[in-house]
């Protein structure tokens, strides 16, 4: 009884503004290094598959980050209402550089994959995590403005990312891309060590969905495994092609079934069947497809068709994603003054098909400056809609 009393005259204890802004600049800086993490690769994949071999599962190196990163992110916020912020973001941390040193140490592609989905594992609650505290700190109608505090952190990691992985692949060794997170891993949790003690346990009992989230990792597993050999190392209509998308089509029956029938599942159906959230989720999960196939395939592109060096490569990756981040940031300052604030979203995804439309028609013969003003434009466009999807399903 006591505690309970505690606890709520915990929640109850306003904040002040230099407070919240230490929290909230605390788990920003966690959440820098898992972004951090995303951008340094991209430049780096062309040299990790010429040194680890079997380019053909180089998308893993991605996927797998991706998938566990998924699959855990709806885990940890459960998780943190019932231990609290602080231990469960500590946590995340420690099995990001677990992976990350995995990874540094991998001495095949198995094994970097195998150490990207444990990274994925703890980067997935550095992301959520960092929403759910700004969701705990900050009222609906000021989220926006905090949302330039995220797009800033980006900002960084689209900058440093692309150059420390150009040069490190290049003049030093692929394998410091991983390394470099050991130092910023342990001083983000020297930072926020004292701001989230601030923070109340919400004290709320929780039914944790592993098996749910398991079965979502082996469903998309089997089925990109088959997207993966299908047409390369086995033919389309073989026993083992079919075979893996049967299986992989059995699971996603029994994750659907899951959803139906436990209590608190991974997904909440419910939530999801909110128009809002639909549409919000929905016009992510597209960006995102198409944000990481970029990523991923743009340094190859730059390397292979337009002459790049792998550095060269990584600072031209800058004008994606600092488009990106510019286009971020001007959509969460404009949405406190639009009524139907959609519209911005709406005009900067039109820009960004238009630019992509253009360069997928000139890439044989493109170049590296029309590359670069296609390229700045198309992530200029598609930045505009991750403020307006996080304020509209936050709200």
């Amino acid at each position: 009884m006591d505690q309970t009393v505690e606890t709520m005259a915990q929640k109850a204890a306003p904040m002040s503004e230099s407070e919240k802004n230490a929290i909230i600049g605390g788990v920003l800086l966690s959440m820098l290094l898992a972004a951090l993490d995303q951008t340094i690769v991209a430049p780096a994949l062309p040299t990790i598959a010429l040194a680890l071999g079997h380019a053909e599962y180089l998308p893993w190196i991605v996927t797998g980050y991706l998938l566990t990163a998924t699959a855990m992110a709806p885990l940890y916020g459960r998780i943190s209402d019932v231990y609290g912020r602080r231990s469960v973001i500590y946590a995340a941390i420690m099995i990001f550089l677990l992976g990350s040193l995995v990874s540094a140490l991998a001495p095949n592609m198995l094994v970097l994959v195998i150490g990207r989905a444990i990274q994925g594992a703890g980067g997935g609650g550095l992301f959520a995590l960092a929403q759910t505290v700004i969701g705990d700190l900050v009222p609906p109608r000021e989220r926006a403005r905090y949302s330039a505090w995220i797009s800033g952190t980006w900002a960084v990691a689209s900058v440093a990312g692309p150059l420390l992985g150009g040069v490190f692949a290049e003049h030093l060794h692929w394998s410091l891309i991983f390394w470099i997170n050991l130092p910023i891993g342990f001083l983000a949790m020297a930072l926020i060590n004292n701001p989230l003690k601030k923070l109340p346990i919400a004290a709320k009992n929780h039914r944790i969905d592993g098996l749910g989230a398991a079965l979502l990792v082996i469903a998309t597993s089997l089925l990109l495994l088959a997207l993966n050999w299908g047409g390369s190392a086995y033919p389309w209509l073989s026993g083992e092609i079919l075979g893996l998308v049967a299986c992989s089509a059995v699971f996603w029956a029994f994750f659907a079934l899951r959803l139906l029938k436990t209590a608190e599942p991974l997904i909440s159906l419910d939530v999801l069947g909110n128009p809002i959230v639909l549409a919000g989720t929905l016009s992510m999960f597209l960006l995102q497809a198409a944000n990481i196939g970029a990523s991923v395939y743009l340094p190859v592109y730059l390397q292979s068709i337009v002459g790049l060096s792998v550095s060269e490569s990584g600072m031209a990756m800058l004008g994606l994603l600092l488009g990106t981040v510019a286009g971020a940031t001007l959509s969460g300052r404009l949405i406190p003054r639009f009524v139907h604030y959609k519209r911005i979203a709406i005009i900067g995804v039109s820009l960004a098909i238009v630019c992509v439309g253009v360069l997928s028609a000139i890439a044989g013969r493109a170049s590296l400056p029309e590359v670069l003003i296609l390229t700045t434009l198309t992530g200029l466009g598609s930045g505009t809609t991750f403020p307006v999807a996080t304020v509209s399903v936050q709200n």
